[in-house]
């Protein structure tokens, strides 16, 4: 484990320069505001460069216009409590100007169930200073201050956005009404245990740049009318996408030319293909061809201050199934606030009296409102539980409602993505235990006690405080997901005590980009493992939090560590993973060992959560997304119209250049097997893989780096010039199709062919990186020396190139598949003889490349580049920059905190739902969210699907429990095995197999069915899988097909066969 992060982070981080932060005026709060981060880096502002190695993930959500304009915002954010702390985590890693974070008073008890840089010494002291040093190490881009005065109106101005939390209904007032007059923007947020408030008001005048944050779609045209309202219809390759109102330009129009390039035009859309624009009766006639491209026109919107919208709100809906209660937690909290008022304190936890009272403060306050706020009829159960908890604090709400406040501050920053209008209201009163019997909990059982709980047993009381300190729950992944539940986690109390433990697995080490949201880890972290490094984080936010890391990854290989006893031992299992297919394999195994699973998911600022219960709801399988779209092979080889098609093609070149070639010569040189296995395979594939061998070690070795610069430099001209001009051969620009068509029009663009220069930078980016990965795999040394390379260069001669007939170029996959390519087997006989002998295998030592995007110095990112934008360059697609390259080529997901830290918000709340132990399904509730519309739908989880076979009905949850070891202690055969399923079940099985092993089918061959049939069961598994059953395994899984006695085919579940 880490040495302890603090002691450290204290000497590094240069941010103990306390001084001021007692000051109250504002001008040495402004002088302390500018000071450069004490590790060097540079400050923020309009002189900074982005740190994309830092901020390349969320770089991808809001690009580089919104991310200058964060950098030279200063934030004051009041009120460091537990959703404070929230918003200012995210707003920090985020990377604003600067931020101060403000509060007059100290920390208490109440504050460690969700204060996560409070620690129990810290009691007493001022939250704000305690918070500062430690929030100033998650970005050293952005000084953090802490201030402890009052907010005077003269202080607040020298900031662009203002968040209160934990502030009083006055204060919100005041500061609102003159934030609303001086132009600086404001966001309240409040949470009241399980009741969430945010309030913005981002000005009069706000200009939202980009109001949904997704790609601006375009279009391939077939046809232009000359209309009075011209109608547009594009190719039927795929929809446009368009809605109406969106507005578009034009490129590449042939005929109708003075669409070109013109100011942007509002649409009307008339079908998926179709849409009308503006007149163009006067312009020329339209011949062929043209891309229209949507363009993201600025929106100007306007807020009302906070003393005008309270009367008159603007209410956001989270959740369509409480459509009314936005409008009575509206009242609700003004209520709280009277309250508070009145007796300088919350109404006590689950206290009947204090909850009475607060009803009867709502119906004045109700009475005395105007306007749209006030509320026909009261809900006097929902105001009385409001009471209930309001003075409870509970982690996973401040974490949702913290990342939607912060991406709201990003948004006032920005300009990008829709604000919220101008309220938003959230509860999760469904994770209080279901009130069969009307049994409420009592005051006593939820009173403070001076625990670090005091503020979640405030709201479910200590009985659930127990059952989370002993439960144990496997967490799969410590990324970005993983790092936000471990901190929620150790805030619950999640198991804290006796019995109780978290075993975190992930077997990937820190990277750089990770700190921009994994906020566990420091800049100091990077190459440790993530999971080692994030449990030893959160030990220091509970030092009684018992969790456990470990390297593992998942699967298959793994099962002898995450066995029967292991699985078996779980409360539940969360998933905090990156791919689809690890999803799948825990969903797996969740459901064997019928286990509650957690699901979550983000991608930029959407993000999703699924419950799954054992015998209630569907499993992640049960669903699943459509297969993403795959560009078709002749697109990439010789059509191309699209910036992702040269990348993908640049990825495929780097791959078949500096991984495969390697990979198939080190293996012909290790591996006597490689032989035999290639002759086997299909078509002409032996011919191929044994000429690229041939290639790799004897035509193409080079020695020197001047042999590599050669190479490169011939790959250069066959891929840039000669293959184009082969291809212009065998369809030259002005060639017709069969119909009359021209051959070059519609998704294919016609090519033209480079000439190679020294002076053009993208030819000598090309050849450099070529050359330099080249030498690497043959384990030369390498060269950074433009001018040198220049001068070997100059010296190489290329040979002139004619472009040949009778040269086969598809035009279409269909055409592609159906040709069968001839194979010359004298050839073949022939590079056996010529391949070198295997001893002379230890002269050579090839590297196969794994491509590394975030790695700038190691040349992948400067090959994939040059190469997608030279291909670019040869069919005129509009290059891409290396940000844009990064993010197609490498597959990169975006990623940014605040949508992290509101889905794990949401995740822990179902957590709470599972150990209190709800059993119904209108309980749970899956969610999905898009921040930047913004956008919630929450859903009660599907019911898993039934079956029936007679009068059975079962799920994906259930079984046939079978034991191999009889009462002789003898093993099962197959024929009692099938025995067994008549007698017992009316079953005849027709077929059986255990994962892709057959054991048993009616159509097997009589000898070897007879020869089965008295063989024990395990024995028919190790023969035909030839594989031997570890020690951990305890049982086997059988899937069968069987016939009913009627003889009608039955779908039946699966088997457990247990043999230990």
């Amino acid at each position: 484990m880490s040495s302890s992060p603090l002691s450290k982070k204290r000497r590094l981080s240069g941010t103990e320069t306390k001084t001021e932060s007692h000051s109250s005026s504002s001008n040495s709060v402004k002088t302390e505001l500018s000071h450069t981060p004490a590790n060097g880096m540079a400050k923020n502002g309009n002189d900074s460069e982005i740190d994309e190695g830092l901020y390349s993930r969320q770089l991808y959500v809001l690009g580089h216009d919104a991310m200058k304009r964060m950098q030279n915002s200063n934030v004051l954010i009041s009120g460091m409590r537990g959703l404070g702390v929230e918003i200012a985590k995210n707003v920090i890693l985020g990377g604003v100007k600067s931020v101060v974070v403000h509060d007059q008073g100290v920390a208490e008890w109440r504050d460690l169930s969700s204060q996560f840089y409070l620690r129990e010494a810290d009691l007493g002291k001022n939250r704000a200073e305690v918070s500062q040093p430690r929030l100033a190490e998650l970005n050293s881009y952005v000084p953090v201050v802490a201030y402890t005065g009052s907010l005077t109106n003269d202080y607040l101005t020298q900031f662009e956005v203002v968040v209160l939390t934990n502030s009083p209904l006055e204060e919100q007032l005041q500061v609102g009404e003159y934030c609303h007059s001086k132009g600086v923007m404001l966001v309240i947020a409040d949470t009241r245990g399980l009741f969430g408030q945010l309030f913005c008001d981002f000005g009069e005048d706000m200009v939202v740049f980009d109001t949904n944050g997704e790609q601006p779609l375009s279009a391939m045209i077939s046809m232009i009318t000359k209309d009075a309202a011209a109608v547009v219809t594009c190719l039927d390759e795929a929809r446009h996408g368009f809605e109406s109102g969106d507005c578009v330009t034009f490129t590449e129009v042939q005929g109708m030319t003075e669409l070109n390039g013109c100011q942007p035009v509002e649409i009307k859309v008339l079908g998926p293909y179709t849409f009308s624009i503006c007149d163009t009766t006067g312009f020329s006639d339209y011949v062929r061809g043209g891309i229209v491209s949507q363009v993201k026109m600025p929106k100007k919107i306007s807020f009302k201050s906070l003393p005008s919208s309270m009367v008159e709100p603007e209410l956001m809906i989270t959740d369509f199934a409480k459509f009314d209660r936005p409008g009575q937690l509206h009242v609700a909290y003004q209520a709280v606030h009277a309250y508070q008022k009145k007796h300088s304190r919350l109404p006590k936890p689950w206290c009947q009296a204090d909850a009475d009272e607060m009803v009867a403060l709502a119906k004045e306050v109700n009475s005395s409102l105007t306007g749209s706020a006030k509320v026909e009829q009261l809900d006097e159960a929902l105001i009385k539980k409001v009471a209930f908890v309001a003075a409870g604090d509970l982690a996973p709400v401040n974490a949702f409602i913290g990342g939607l406040a912060a991406q709201e501050v990003m948004k006032a920053c920005t300009g990008k993505f829709m604000p919220v209008m101008q309220w938003l209201y959230f509860d999760a009163l469904e994770c209080l235990a279901q009130e069969e019997d009307g049994v409420l909990l009592s005051e006593e059982e939820c009173a403070p006690r001076n625990s670090r709980y005091d503020g979640q047993i405030a709201v479910f009381g200590t009985k659930l405080q127990d059952k989370l300190a002993k439960q144990r729950y496997f967490l799969v992944g410590a990324g970005a997901i993983g790092c936000e539940l471990m901190k929620n986690f150790a805030m619950m109390g999640l198991a804290s005590k006796g019995g109780g433990e978290v075993i975190v697995t992930d077997m990937d080490t820190i990277e750089k980009s990770n700190l921009n949201r994994q906020f566990l880890f420091r800049p100091w972290d990077v190459t440790k493992m993530k999971s080692e490094t994030a449990a030893a984080a959160v030990k220091q936010m509970n030092p009684s939090f018992n969790i456990t890391g470990h390297q593992n990854r998942v699967g298959p290989d793994t099962e002898r560590v995450y066995d029967d006893d292991f699985f078996e031992s779980l409360h539940g299992v969360t998933n905090a993973l990156d791919n689809v297919d690890a999803r799948m394999y825990m969903d797996r195994r969740c459901v064997y060992y019928r286990k509650p699973l957690l699901e979550s998911g983000t991608l930029g600022t959407k993000g999703n959560v699924q419950v799954v219960i054992p015998f209630l709801t569907e499993s992640y399988s049960s669903s699943q997304d459509p297969p993403e779209k795959s560009i078709p092979i002749c697109t990439l080889k010789n059509f191309p119209n699209a910036i992702e098609h040269t990348l993908q093609w640049a990825r495929d070149e780097f791959e078949g250049l500096y991984k495969q070639p390697s990979e198939n010569a080190m293996q012909y040189l290790t591996d006597p097997k490689f032989m035999e296995r290639t002759l086997k395979l299909p078509g002409a594939q032996p011919l191929e893989v044994l000429e690229a061998v041939y290639k790799t070690l004897v035509t193409d070795c080079p020695h020197s780096w001047t042999d590599c610069v050669t190479w490169a430099r011939s790959h250069w001209q066959c891929q840039y010039s000669n293959n184009i001009r082969q291809l212009l051969h065998n369809f030259p620009p002005e060639q017709l199709t069969s119909s009359g068509a021209p051959f070059w029009s519609g998704p294919k663009r016609c090519p033209h062919h480079l000439e190679f220069s020294t002076d053009n930078e993208l030819h000598m980016d090309y050849v450099m990186a070529g050359a330099n990965l080249y030498a690497l795999t043959y384990g030369l040394p390498g060269s950074k020396d433009r001018v040198a390379l220049a001068k070997i260069l100059q010296e190489i001669n290329i040979p002139v190139f004619t472009p040949r007939s009778g040269v086969k170029i598809h035009v279409s996959d269909q055409e592609l598949q159906s040709s069968h390519a001839s194979v010359d087997d004298s050839r073949l006989e022939e590079l056996k003889t010529l391949l070198p002998n295997l001893e002379s295998s230890s002269k050579f030592k090839l590297i196969a490349i794994e491509f590394e995007k975030d790695d700038d110095t190691n040349f992948h990112m400067d090959f994939i580049v040059a190469a997608s934008n030279l291909r670019a360059e040869n069919y005129d697609i509009p290059p891409a920059d290396r940000h844009k390259s990064k993010l197609i080529a490498g597959k990169i997901i975006p990623a940014i905190a605040t949508t992290t830290g509101s889905v794990v918000g949401l995740v822990c709340l179902e957590l709470i739902k599972i150990v209190q132990g709800h059993k119904k399904l209108e309980s749970f509730k899956n969610g999905f969210m898009n921040l930047a519309l913004p956008f919630f739908a929450f859903s009660e989880p599907i019911a898993a699907p039934s079956h029936k076979y007679y009068e059975n009905d079962w799920t994906l949850w259930d079984r046939f429990e079978v034991k191999g070891m009889q009462a002789n202690g003898e093993e099962m055969t197959l024929r009692q095995f099938l025995d067994h399923f008549k007698n017992e079940h009316k079953l005849e099985i027709t077929m059986l197999s255990q994962g892709v092993s057959m054991l048993y089918s009616f159509f097997m061959p009589a000898a070897k069915l007879k020869e089965r049939l008295e063989l024990p069961m395990t024995e028919i598994v190790t023969k035909v899988s030839k594989k031997k059953l570890g020690k951990h395994v305890k049982a086997l899984v059988f899937e069968l097909c069987c016939n009913d006695l009627s003889d009608e085919d039955v779908e039946v579940p699966y088997v457990r066969y247990t043999i230990r």
